[in-house]
């Protein structure tokens, strides 16, 4: 039984690939272009995760 549940779950994935294909292809060919400052707009909030995540492993230390 656990095995049909797995082949189901991964048909039903493939059937969604290709249901949302064309909706990635759109966004792709129209979707908004980076410009110069996306990068750093992108990096401040990661490196705040990475400053949080550092902060709560020295707490718990």
């Amino acid at each position: 039984m656990e095995l049909f549940l797995k082949i189901a779950a991964g048909a039903v994935l493939v059937m969604l690939l290709f249901y949302l294909w064309p909706t990635f292809k759109h966004w792709q060919e129209h979707g908004p272009k980076a410009q110069s400052g996306d990068w750093a707009a992108a990096a401040l909030p990661i490196g705040g995760v990475v400053l949080l995540v550092i902060l709560l492993i020295m707490s718990v230390r």
